[in-house]
């Protein structure tokens, strides 16, 4: 299952799920304030959840149904979207940004329409309280990784100082290439890191993708602690086949959560898994598995 990009075609997310899925996420369950709420949250570890995994559903009814769950933000919106999540009392915490998966930040060739959309994106983020933007590397397409580095690190330092002077933190994230994004850049934990530490800004850090770096590199907790200054933000996903983070998988969810409280993360932790069965029954035991 790819995940769809999100600034080319955000609001036919439906599209990214299979038509089984779709019908499950627009009909499967009550929602949680006709089940009567669940059980709040510690909140040890801010919760958030993708919008893109629940295509089916209205994006209202999935704002609701996090908010009664305890989980305080819905993600990876266009900012038609962003007011959304206020209705129901939680945020948005990563707002789309300017690139696609395919086409990003190492392609000089698109430094210039990416600078002019993120300084018109950014104001716009930071007045609607989001503290993240989404960026992506863009695909190799023989491109050698130096050189994408490079380029990634020429284009990302023009738009810093308005992001450093706004506050908003601009995050690249970090995916697969070799199940769902054939060919990205930013497919290693050390690849991106070299781009945070090239740029030099407190407002550009990566998005450690727990599901995509598994696949990629394995050894999640040990890497996310070598490299805790570089990362501002993390998703989820069972291991294969990106549903549910429960038992059906191999990584320990929960151990990954304890390491990440225990070095006093600010920021939000993303359910970014597909369901395989009824839609909010499994993000509601995945906020649970992450409750630590």
């Amino acid at each position: 299952m790819r995940r769809r990009e999100f600034v080319a075609a955000s609001l036919s997310a439906a599209a990214a799920l299979t038509p089984a899925r779709t019908l499950m996420a627009q009909t499967g369950s009550q929602s949680e304030s006709a089940r009567g709420g669940a059980a709040r949250l510690k909140g040890n570890l801010k919760q958030s959840v993708c919008r893109w995994c629940y295509g089916g559903m209205p994006l209202e009814e999935l704002c609701r149904n996090a908010a009664a769950m305890g989980i305080q933000s819905v993600e990876l919106l266009s900012e038609n979207e962003w007011a959304a999540p206020k209705k129901f009392g939680i945020t948005c915490a990563v707002a789309n940004g300017p690139t696609s998966i395919g086409k990003g930040w190492n392609r000089v060739e698109h430094h210039e329409r990416f600078v002019k959309e993120s300084q018109r994106l950014l104001p716009l983020v930071k007045d609607a309280g989001i503290p993240n933007m989404i960026v992506f590397s863009g695909n190799r397409e023989g491109l050698p990784d130096d050189e994408g580095a490079a380029n990634c690190i020429k284009g990302l330092k023009q738009i810093m100082p308005l992001a450093e002077k706004l506050g908003v933190t601009v995050v690249m994230e970090l995916l697969n290439s070799r199940v769902d994004h054939k060919d990205y850049q930013c497919d290693r934990t050390p690849w991106g890191v070299s781009v945070v530490k090239g740029v030099g800004s407190e407002r550009f850090k990566l998005l450690y993708d727990i599901y995509h770096m598994q696949i990629m590199e394995g050894d999640v907790i040990r890497t996310i602690r070598d490299n805790w200054d570089c990362i501002a933000h993390f998703h989820t996903g069972g291991v294969p086949g990106r549903n549910e983070i429960d038992q059906s998988q191999e990584l320990n969810y929960g151990a990954i959560c304890r390491a990440i409280v225990e070095k006093g993360f600010k920021g939000f932790l993303a359910q970014e898994f597909i369901p395989a069965r009824d839609p909010m029954t499994s993000l509601r035991q995945a906020a649970q598995i992450c409750d630590v």
